[in-house]
Formats: structure tokens, sequence, C-alpha cells
């Protein structure tokens, strides 16, 4: 069964689109959290949030001049970058009160045929404890390029990376009988839905995908879960990092690059 996307991505626009933008910003005069995300980048860079109606049309009035301002004949015109606003989730899953995501992996290991791998990844935690009108990033992402950035982290640098077992057992002890959940939801249910998620966003791109031998891509699929258990997608990336700065990356990392080649 193929899902509808409000039932695993958050409701997006992009900016770079006449009709999504102006829908957008007739939508966001109310008051509600939105994350804005540069396309093609990675490790947080560029990002930031909307917080409420007079910070959506501070960026209104900066992408009309932006538009506005005609490059002379001697400057090389460049179209700005585009980006994605996207509905904030305000009400995540806690881990010991602090935000996280999940990190997947999609092996699209070849395309003639096609043949697809899923690979358990990591949970990656913030530093401090989750607060939603924080105005500190670090509280918002869970990367840990931008976690770096927290004065705590070179003493939390472990804690920030849980196995996906060490999640299993937590959510086994906590939210199994307060929130009706499986035994093992963590390892049936959750990974079943990324699994699914995954399986639509290829059939919707597979079609761009060149048909060649010997071509494969390892996707990072990214996923947060709400306080009602729901699974959302966040985003998915091309160029996934594979760094080992901590413990728990040096164990995963090494093992899901092995098995991709």
């Amino acid at each position: 069964r193929l899902l509808k996307m409000e039932e695993f991505f958050p409701e997006s626009f992009r900016l770079d689109l006449k009709d999504e933008r102006n829908a957008f910003f007739e939508l966001c005069k109310e008051e509600q959290i939105w994350i804005c995300k540069p396309s093609c980048s990675n490790q947080g860079r560029g990002i930031f949030l909307l917080k409420n109606p007079a910070a959506a049309n501070t960026l209104q009035a900066k992408l009309h001049s932006s538009k506005g301002d005609l490059p002379s004949k001697r400057v090389q015109s460049r179209a700005p970058q585009a980006r994605i606003v996207q509905r904030y989730i305000h009400q995540p899953l806690l881990l010991e009160g602090k935000k996280f995501d999940v990190r997947s992996y999609l092996l699209i290991a070849c395309t003639a045929p096609y043949v697809l791998f899923f690979a358990q990844g990591y949970v990656r935690l913030t530093c401090t404890n989750y607060d939603a009108m924080s105005d500190d990033l670090t509280v918002h992402l869970t990367n840990q390029y931008m976690q770096k950035k927290n004065s705590l982290y070179s003493q939390l640098k472990d804690e920030t990376v849980w196995r996906m077992e060490h999640f299993n057992s937590y959510v086994n002890e906590k939210f199994t009988k307060t929130n009706s959940l499986p035994k093992d939801w963590v390892f049936t249910v959750f990974t079943k839905r990324m699994q699914q998620i995954m399986l639509q966003c290829f059939l919707a791109a597979k079609h761009k995908l060149d048909r060649k031998l010997g071509y494969f891509d390892l996707i990072g699929c990214d996923f947060l879960i709400d306080e009602n258990f729901k699974v959302w997608l966040l985003e998915m990336n091309a160029n996934p990092a594979l760094h080992t700065d901590c413990k728990v990356l040096r164990d995963i990392i090494p093992a899901v690059v092995y098995e991709s080649l």
C-alpha cells in the first residue's frame, strides 16, 4: 500500500516555486514553527527556524528584494539556492529529555535490474534537553556536525549516539506498557515503516536513475518519531556522513561501508 505524503512527510513547500512560495506565506500567518533548509547541502549548514509570522515576513521581504535586484550585464547572474520550508514537529519523542532522530541506510545496489538493500543505522541525540522555543540550533538539530558546536559535546560525545539495540531496549523498558506498544517495536513496527517509506521514495525517483551496470548509491535516511509514535521522514541524503567520531560509529560505519562495497 502506498502511503499518502501527509502520513510520513511533514508539510513542506519549495521556496523556488512561485505557487508553493505564495501558499506558504499565506499559511504561515499562524503561530507555528517552521524549519527552513537549503537543498544540496549537509551538516545542518544554512538551516534556520521561523518561529512566528514576523520572521516569515522578514524572509518574504528578503526573497522579494533578492529577485528585484537585477544584475548588471558585467556580473554573471546566479539563481539563489533553492530552499524548502517544512512544518516543524514540535512534540518529538524524547530520550532522557533529549531530542533524537534515527539515521538508517538505503543502498541502491543496482538499477539494471533494480536491487535495493536496507541497513539499520544509529540514533543521534542532542547534548542538551529539548525546548521547542530555544534559539540554540543544537537543541533542534541532532547531527554530529551541529552537536560539536555545543559546549557540552566533548564530555558527552559518546552519549550523543546510541546503537539501535540500546534504543530498542530503552523503548521496551520505558514505553511498551505505557503506550501499548508491541515488544521490540523498534525492530518490528518501526523498521517496517522505515522500509516502506524508503521503498515509496525510491519508486517515486527510480525513473530518474541511470540504468547502467556498476552504478550504486548509499542513501542516508533520517527519521523522527513524535510523542504519538508516528514515524516521519525528515530527509534523504545522497552523501551521508561516514566519519567515526565516537565509539558507536566506529563499530557501525565501517561495517556499512564494507557491506555496501
